[in-house]
């Protein structure tokens, strides 16, 4: 079993030592401790960190985040897990279509205003 302190998943992640410590308080992750209380961090929970940072990557809030990891818990086939995690995905990808339409509204606009710009320049510059 590969264990690692707090510094090493720092270190990997690059999450400060308050951040990890909101996952653990808000129940994402559970590190085991040494005698000496210092937090201990099982391949298990590096999974964990894993998947928060690539639902942090694809915009997924934490509370969606720690849904999707704590189904697994709850579901050891995985399928629960997998299905809301679709839905989930469903739903981001449905955001990011809406974006990507209001940005290309947007990106119209900016060319069309830059091409009125453009003209009255030209006209400017011939008077």
């Amino acid at each position: 079993m590969i264990i690692k302190t707090i510094q090493e998943i720092r270190k990997e992640f690059n999450l400060t030592a308050r951040a990890l410590r909101y996952y653990e308080e808000i129940g994402i992750l559970t590190p085991s401790r040494s005698e000496t209380n210092q937090r201990l961090y099982s391949k298990k929970e590096v999974t964990k960190l894993k998947l928060i940072n690539r639902g942090k990557n694809f915009g997924f809030s934490l509370d969606e985040i720690k849904e999707m990891i704590l189904l697994f818990d709850r579901d050891r086939t995985g399928k629960k897990q997998l299905k809301r995690t679709i839905d989930y995905g469903d739903e981001r990808i449905n955001e990011i279509d809406m974006k990507i339409t209001e940005l290309k509204a947007i990106k119209k606009e900016v060319k069309a205003l830059q091409s009125e710009f453009k003209e009255k320049l030209h006209n400017l510059e011939e008077e």
